[in-house]
């Protein structure tokens, strides 16, 4: 789809994934034991989940963004709601479940690292078949995030991405961690009908059973359209049409902590792309954005409009954007 096309549609991206909350601690000394307490310097209630943090961060970067969910009739479902709608997020084709409550996510962070438990709740009813061509036909951009995490939509990811293929979109995928291990996909299938996919690199490496990522490449380059692979502080990975680049990440002394950071980063890459700004342009753009997220708490927190995201760009990072 060319940007005059793309233009003339209401949303520039529709995102179809998982919504839930983030209770978040920081500040501990180590992870829990059993039988044992710990105590936490900081704690936070924010919006989560993969799909949402990349929903209204996108949103904060100035594209027109819808989001199709479930979350349930709940105090968390309503936090969610107004979460996305303070980021201008469309929230009109949210599904509203009676029988399960929103998802919840518990965060625990120790320095740069994490460990998350999570009750899956309404995401889990999600399928393929509620993202309508009524909704696919009102954006140039489909972005799916966390299939693991939802069964219902995973099992029609092929039928949906040919969908959103037909009615002219372009469209990303971020698979997210498996949280079985199991990492099952078609990705024969799946991969030549995803223009960006966004996994980071040990997710890139269980999906293509490699133990390095040059291996991972040559095994998937027939079915790859772009591939950006993520590694966290280390750096970011380009792959197109046979041509690797590596992009060194813009580092943070003072992390706040990194949930969302690889959700920002994708935001970033998807909001230059739709617009049509080069590769490489997309993959600088898209680490100063995962940078940016590690500044404050919480995944949304540091996006809260374009002015904002200037100033911490030349703040922190003595980058003019």
């Amino acid at each position: 789809m060319n940007l005059l096309q793309e233009s003339a549609r209401e949303f520039n991206v529709l995102v179809a994934g998982e919504l839930n909350i983030d209770l978040i601690f920081n500040n501990i000394e180590m992870f829990p034991e059993t039988g044992k307490e710990v105590l936490a310097g900081q704690m936070v209630l924010t919006l989560g989940s993969s799909s949402a943090i990349f929903a209204s961060n996108l949103s904060s970067m100035g594209s027109k963004v819808a989001f199709a969910g479930m979350i349930g009739r709940d105090i968390f479902g309503e936090l969610v709601l107004k979460s996305l709608e303070e980021k201008r997020v469309n929230t009109r084709f949210l599904l509203k479940c009676s029988e399960l409550n929103t998802g919840a996510t518990v965060v625990i962070n120790q320095k740069e690292d994490r460990a998350m438990l999570t009750y899956p709740g309404a995401m889990i009813d999600l399928s393929a078949d509620d993202i309508s061509d009524e909704m696919l036909a009102s954006t140039g951009h489909l972005h799916v995030s966390s299939i693991f995490l939802q069964p219902g939509l995973r099992k029609g990811i092929i039928g949906l991405m040919q969908r959103a293929k037909k009615s002219g979109l372009t469209t990303s995928l971020d698979t997210q961690w498996d949280p079985e291990e199991k990492w099952g996909l078609p990705l024969e299938e799946l991969l030549p009908l995803v223009d960006v996919f966004l996994p980071n690199m040990q997710e890139f490496l269980n999906l293509s059973r490699s133990a390095a990522l040059t291996k991972g490449i040559e095994k998937m380059a027939s079915r790859l359209n772009i591939l950006v692979v993520k590694d966290g502080s280390n750096s970011a990975y380009l792959w197109h049409k046979g041509h690797l680049v590596n992009r060194p990440a813009f580092l943070n002394p003072d992390v706040a902590d990194c949930i969302g950071a690889g959700d920002s980063f994708d935001a970033g890459f998807i909001h230059c792309f739709i617009h049509g700004d080069p590769l490489e342009d997309c993959l600088r753009y898209a680490t100063l954005m995962g940078a940016i997220n590690t500044t404050k708490p919480g995944g949304t927190t540091a996006f809260t409009d374009k002015q904002a995201i200037r100033k911490i760009a030349r703040d922190r990072f003595n980058m003019e954007i």
